[in-house]
């Protein structure tokens, strides 16, 4: 039994990374996120200051510090490049594979554990984001580590409960105060529709809380002894004032986050939904439709919705899906699923007709180059159908699951290529290529009224900021940053000065400038919407 458990997982881990690593540092940094959050580790190593986080130099609060210190790691081992940025969102993707199956295989079995980490590596979503430098990969494991310790340790093994206070410090140190208030909600919400208040005295670990202690207080001691206005910023502003008021400018009606369900989950949205109306059935299935409820309830009530912030729901909804694919092979009859083929047929064809159909109703990109990321997408959709169908119709289980399983890698495998797409078209690096090929020492960098978070990343120095603050507001305003943050008048002294300047502008704004009549600019190149121009005459030229 532990010999087909250990060969379940191994192979588990193999197809999670090769799913998630495949090709991983071959697209630039995405915009914005990507290149923010590899310039403040980048940062970070630079200043030689693992305590206080920067963004273009100046203080950056907005989260806390783990996500940046474990980049920074693989920056240190791997170098300044995208497979390095990437690296930790990927390796999470994959204990998060893990630690479902963990958890499945001991609610249901080995076999409900190996359908249940493959379905969450290969949801769309849950793919999606374990290649992208962004925070919430972490987050969603590190929950799924502290509700699977609880529930592991609420009905067994009380050292169990390391992993809830374990997971609940490492998501604190990744997001803030949702990595105690969700696994502890989960947790008292099932305690109370459990009744099993013995619970409570069993979760109060010693141990498990000193771990929690340990983990987290140092460094926010630490940041708010440095920094006093962090308190403030982080806690008041960030988690209270973030949630109940609109004040990111991320408000999203409340049911924002069903479509994210149902098309993050494809291709096994139809498998999870069964289940989650049958809360009763078991104390198992009890907590895992909490999980999904109460983080679902949670961030649809929040004034500030992002796509990713629905992502620790998967793994719960994973193991639920996964329950029903190994049910069904035990007893098809019983457990049947045409339910669910039907249900994936609508989803998969709308979403495929959805697919063919977008690059001609949309003016961004030419539709014949989307059509070549788009069209393979829906053709694996569509086939997966077909075999699954072809396999149902002959009444065989077995064949069944493999359609779904090997239409869902190739699936993720197409997938690939929206990366590679969107890398062209949403990223910095190659504007920061036409500026490397023409800065000279001392040249001044500029970002005129908009900002790309990977300039700085891949030039690796500090960008003037004209006429625009965003999310850096909060840093231009501790000390002295009239250097690097200038009004337009200013920017026109300095560019009618001989100080030598690289400017980007959005064609737009470009045009504008030409139109005013102002002199002197060279044009060095354009990338997608930017223009970037430098005051500078051609070497030669008198």
């Amino acid at each position: 039994m532990q010999k087909d458990r250990f060969r379940a997982m191994a192979l588990l881990l193999f197809v999670s990374a090769f799913l998630f690593f495949l090709f991983l540092g071959n697209h630039p940094l995405l915009e914005p996120d990507e290149g923010r959050y590899s310039e403040i580790p980048r940062e970070m190593i630079e200043r030689g200051d693992f305590i206080t986080p920067t963004l273009n130099y100046v203080k950056y609060f907005e989260k806390p510090v783990l996500h940046y210190w474990l980049t920074a790691l693989s920056f240190k081992l791997f170098g300044y490049t995208e497979f390095a940025s990437r690296f930790w969102p990927a390796l999470l993707g994959v204990l998060g594979t893990a630690v479902t199956f963990w958890l499945a295989s001991s609610l249901y079995g080995t076999r409900a554990g190996f359908f249940s980490g493959f379905i969450l590596a290969t949801s769309w979503i849950y793919f999606a984001i374990a290649q992208i430098n962004i925070i919430d990969m972490g987050v969603s494991v590190f929950m799924t580590m502290a509700l699977a310790g609880f529930f592991l340790g609420a009905t067994g093994d009380r050292r169990c409960f390391l992993l809830f206070y374990g997971g609940m410090a490492l998501a604190t140190l990744s997001k803030g105060l949702i990595g105690i208030v969700l696994p502890c909600a989960v947790a008292g919400a099932w305690i109370l529709a459990t009744r099993n208040w013995k619970v409570i005295r069993k979760t109060l670990y010693g141990w498990g809380i000193l771990l929690f202690l340990g983990l987290t207080l140092p460094w926010y001691i630490a940041v708010c002894l440095k920094n006093p206005e962090f308190f403030h910023f982080f806690f008041i502003r960030e988690h209270f004032l973030r949630y109940t008021t609109r004040i990111h400018d991320r408000y999203e009606p409340a049911w924002f986050f069903i479509p994210i369900l149902l098309a993050g989950g494809v291709p096994w949205t139809a498998f999870w939904v069964r289940p989650l109306l049958g809360v009763r059935e078991s104390r198992e299935r009890l907590y895992l439709s909490l999980w999904f409820a109460i983080i679902f309830i949670f961030f649809s009530l929040s004034s500030s919705k992002l796509i990713p912030y629905i992502l620790p729901v998967f793994p719960a909804l994973s193991i639920l899906a996964g329950h029903k694919l190994d049910r069904y092979l035990t007893h098809p009859h019983a457990d049947g699923i045409a339910t669910e083929l039907v249900m994936t047929t609508l989803l998969m064809g709308l979403l495929s007709g959805a697919l063919i159909a977008y690059p001609f109703f949309q003016d961004r990109f030419s539709a014949g180059v989307l059509l070549r990321v788009t069209v393979p997408l829906a053709g694996t959709l569509l086939l997966t159908l077909f075999a699954t169908w072809a396999s149902w119709r002959k009444h065989r289980t077995n064949a069944v699951v493999a359609s779904l399983f090997i239409g869902a890698l190739f699936t993720c495998l197409a997938l690939k290529g929206g990366f590679a797409f969107y890398g062209t078209f949403l990223s910095a690096k190659q504007t920061a290529e036409i500026i490397e090929k023409a800065r000279q020492p001392g040249d001044m960098i500029v970002s005129y009224e908009d900002y790309d978070q990977g300039i700085p990343f891949y030039l690796k120095t500090r960008v003037v900021l004209v006429n625009w603050l965003g999310e850096l507001e909060f840093g231009s305003k501790i000390g002295d940053q009239s250097e690097w943050f200038i009004d337009r008048e200013t920017f026109m002294k300095r560019w009618e000065s001989n100080r030598h300047m690289i400017v980007i502008f959005r064609e737009k704004r470009y045009k504008d400038m030409l139109a005013k009549g102002v002199g002197n600019m060279r044009v060095l190149g354009r990338a997608n919407d930017a223009v970037v121009v430098t005051n500078r005459p051609e070497e030669g030229a008198q």
